[in-house]
């Protein structure tokens, strides 16, 4: 128990994102590949739904996962797109277009984008190519936050507790 306890504690810096050093886990999705062009269906120039995500290598001991999706090429700073926790700890994949509700039906909860809603909001940048980040947490238990959450404060509730985690990068420009 002091080895695992030491080892989530140096998982993190003391500030800014959370960064785990622990199990990596492998994110993709049907809709583009690592680095590739989001299609437009999943943005505000297409029917603006989330797109499919799968994942694999889950370290051991994981109880539940969290998602946040967000832009770090945005012109005020880091937009974030998508809020997600406690997904079941048998989930291994999110289908296409899940509903813009805070109580989803698998029992995770959807936290406020920076648009200010419940659920996922598509890429939309105002010009130029930006990256979309998708991050994908293990976690040692499911978080006791409140539907509203935003990505700082269900990054804070997740240190100590991340196994693993993943990432899933891609790009996209409007026309």
């Amino acid at each position: 128990m002091i080895k695992r306890s030491l080892i989530l504690t140096g998982l993190f810096f003391l500030s800014g994102p959370i960064k785990a050093e622990g199990v990596n886990m492998e994110l993709k999705s049907q809709a583009f590949e690592e680095g590739g062009s989001i299609p437009s269906l999943y943005t505000c120039d297409g029917k603006n739904i989330s797109p499919p995500l799968t994942w694999s290598g889950v370290p051991a001991g994981t109880k539940g996962f969290a998602l946040i999706a967000d832009d770090p090429d945005a012109p005020r700073g880091t937009w974030v797109h998508w809020v997600l926790w406690n997904l079941p700890a048998t989930t291994k994949e999110l289908k296409e277009a899940l509903p813009l509700i805070p109580h989803l039906p698998s029992g995770a909860l959807q936290g406020k984008n920076d648009s200010g809603d419940s659920g996922y909001g598509g890429p939309c940048p105002p010009s130029g190519a930006h990256r979309y980040f998708f991050k994908l947490y293990a976690l040692d238990g499911m978080l006791s936050l409140k539907t509203g959450t935003t990505k700082a404060q269900l990054e804070a509730a997740m240190k100590g507790h991340v196994l693993g985690h993943a990432t899933l990068m891609g790009v996209y420009s409007r026309a």
